[in-house]
């Protein structure tokens, strides 16, 4: 009997729960154990920082400033406590090109604070990228788990339908508990490029008032020099933008 339309609908949406459903049991897979105190208290923060700015009770200027404050107060031993990076590993192999990037899911630790924010793991082997991109409507974090990073920031000056201007604001290594942010206003555009064998990064991302959902825009910051130091970076489709900087 043919398929109809209906049947292939269910179908789809079948296989997408069933993905979606992976996914989730992957993301609390590997987190272990129970949430060091210090650590709880830390997500019960970012998680009162971010409901303050989703009810408009703190800007997004603000909540940068508060989020790296925080960056600075988190111990990577009890991050490190948290994400079982050897499970990671099991389930994910490093990537030949560009970054792993596996969900996470603090909320399942025992002893958690409802959190409203998403976390991520990205990991990468010697030479390959966290592909330079820019967001929308997003504060994220990045905190050095293991490994060393060489982490370049750009301030967005304008916006443009095929190419953002950007400029030059920092260009650096990390090391474990190092850490940047990133929102609309200050370092917008971040690439990251690891410098050992394995190089892992802890990802808190807050999509601040849902007009663009957070999205990511991948450009070429090799582009065109302007006065001023600026760049035209020209707007990129993900496989592009891996192929040309992901290693």
């Amino acid at each position: 009997m043919p398929l109809t339309r209906r049947a292939l609908s269910g179908q789809a949406l079948a296989a997408l729960a069933t993905a979606g459903l992976a996914q989730l049991l992957w993301s609390r897979d590997v987190v272990a154990g129970a949430v060091r105190p210090a650590l709880g208290a830390w997500l019960t923060d970012l998680a009162e920082m971010t409901r303050a700015l989703r009810g408009r009770q703190l800007g997004e200027r603000e909540f940068q400033r508060l989020l790296d404050d925080l960056c600075e107060r988190v111990d990577p031993a009890d991050l490190h406590a948290a994400v079982d990076l050897d499970a990671l590993m099991a389930r994910a192999a490093l990537p030949d090109t560009g970054a792993r990037s596996v969900d996470v899911d603090l909320a399942a630790l025992a002893g958690a604070p409802r959190l409203g924010f998403g976390q991520r793991v990205f990991a990468c082997r010697r030479g390959r990228a966290i592909v330079p991109h820019g967001h929308d409507d997003l504060c994220t974090a990045f905190i050095v788990l293991s490994g060393r990073w060489r982490g370049r920031h750009y301030d967005r000056l304008e916006t443009h339908a095929d190419h953002y201007v950007i400029r030059p604001t920092s260009d650096r290594e990390f090391a474990p508990g190092d850490h940047s942010t990133v929102s609309d206003h200050r370092d917008n555009v971040h690439w990251f490029q690891a410098e050992t064998d394995r190089a892992f990064v802890f990802n808190v991302h807050v999509a601040c008032h849902g007009r663009g959902g957070g999205s990511r825009v991948y450009l070429d910051p090799d582009g065109e020099r302007l006065p001023g130091g600026a760049i035209r970076a020209a707007k990129l489709d993900k496989l592009a933008c891996v192929a040309r900087y992901g290693g």
